[in-house]
């Protein structure tokens, strides 16, 4: 049985740039994608059975950072950013979960001025509210380690995922990722953070790199007696060449890094010895991030998939289009260029995965984001690697249970997969 889902959940982290094959363009054209978000990419399939939801999830209002002006910490038209916050309680009154929302980048001052109105560039078009669902579920069936620790999801708003420096004033454009993440930080240490006995930063997507990119900095807020970790869900972008043999995800990076000064922000560990824009890519950061990180990740990444390995600008006949709709559909040399990303995946976490502090869950599944979604998270379907869910894994390896390194076996062996389809 097929059952239909609304695409939110997904659209969360990618900011629509996933479309049928005919409406993906190339990254010049990428924010006209997320005009469509709402409309053509209204409903995605899930080729699996849903689980019963238990009621309808927690509403959390937006809270505006207003001291954050004063020091430039501003969206990219100016505006205020914000956070989410719901109380902790009991057991988990002193330990914080920060979730860093993703939302793809803006590379050039055109699609960044066209970001600006959005939700991913200005607090005047973001949500007053919204649901917490996955791991920052306020219900123990629902999130059973953390649902009643502090959680936070702090907007994304500036295009780069939170590590930009900049403006252009030509524009009125401002870039100031760095400045949000310093004063969300502030900001929560003075909400009762500083007292955090544990905390967790985490982030999808976008919100993925950036907890990577700032999982350090996070461990100095605290005192050395706190357990701080750090989890970037669908936050591998690979390094990949795409289907024409080009570099689409790099040319995407460069414009990132470039435009909005984020080489400044970057690590000194890889940028004394890299490009700045090889050090966007998690792959050359994370052997050497010092706090304890996890990777959870799909083998095959539906947005990689979709925006980075067969973008319309790479494959301008659409030969992939059914492929990447619906990996039902793909053919054996396709499948092929599939398994040679996934083992390019499985290269990169090498040396992470030889750390016993570090987690890994790689499964081989077209997801996207499987922290944020109750189906993906925990639920009595989801997806499983070694017969052990997400929550499970995470939570295994945040408390020491047991160390966690799941690494799935190649596709098409894994049956618990919620496969994202596109209709």
């Amino acid at each position: 049985m097929k059952v239909i889902l609304t695409v939110l959940g997904y659209v969360c982290c990618v900011v629509g740039v996933v479309l049928s094959g005919s409406e993906l363009g190339s990254f010049e054209d990428f924010t006209a994608i997320e005009k469509q978000k709402e409309g053509l990419l209204s409903l995605v399939e899930n080729d699996r059975a849903a689980s019963p939801v238990s009621s309808k999830p927690l509403m959390v209002p937006l809270t505006l950072i207003q001291g954050a002006a004063s020091t430039g910490a501003v969206c990219l038209d100016g505006t205020l950013p914000g956070y989410h916050l719901h109380r902790g309680y009991e057991s988990g009154a002193n330990s914080w979960l920060i979730q860093l929302e993703g939302g793809g980048w803006c590379n050039t001052i055109r699609n960044c001025v066209y970001r600006k109105t959005t939700r991913r560039g200005s607090s005047k078009y973001m949500e007053k509210e919204l649901p917490f669902t996955g791991i920052l579920s306020n219900k123990p069936e629902e999130s059973p380690d953390f649902f009643n620790w502090n959680r936070v999801k702090i907007r994304y708003c500036d295009g780069a995922s939170f590590s930009g420096d900049g403006g252009n004033e030509a524009a009125k454009l401002v870039f100031r990722g760095q400045r949000i993440w310093l004063a969300a930080m502030e900001e929560l240490m003075s909400k009762g953070m500083q007292k955090a006995s544990q905390a967790l930063l985490s982030g999808c997507s976008a919100g993925g790199l950036a907890s990577i990119i700032h999982c350090d900095e996070f461990r100095d807020l605290f005192p050395k007696t706190t357990k701080v970790k750090c989890l970037s869900d669908a936050g591998l972008f690979l390094d990949a060449i795409d289907v024409s043999g080009g570099h689409t995800l790099r040319n995407l990076f460069e414009g990132v890094v470039t435009l909005q000064g984020v080489q400044k922000n970057l690590p000194k560990s890889c940028t004394n010895n890299k490009d700045p824009t090889s050090c966007f890519f998690p792959q050359n950061l994370i052997a050497n991030v010092k706090t304890p990180l996890f990777l959870l990740n799909a083998a095959y990444d539906a947005w990689q998939l979709q925006a980075s390995l067969a973008p319309r600008s790479a494959d301008p006949h659409g030969s992939w289009d059914d492929c990447k709709s619906n990996h039902a559909r793909c053919n054996s040399s396709q499948i092929q260029f599939l398994q040679d990303f996934r083992n390019q995946m499985l290269s990169a976490v090498r040396d992470f995965s030889r750390s016993s502090q570090n987690g890994l869950f790689l499964n081989s599944c077209f997801a996207h984001c499987q922290s944020e979604r109750q189906d993906t998270w925990f639920a009595a379907d989801s997806p499983l690697v070694k017969n052990k869910g997400v929550a499970e894994s995470v939570g295994d390896w945040y408390f020491d249970r047991v160390q966690v390194k799941a690494i799935d076996c190649a596709y098409p062996c894994d049956n618990t997969c919620h496969n994202l389809v596109f209709k």
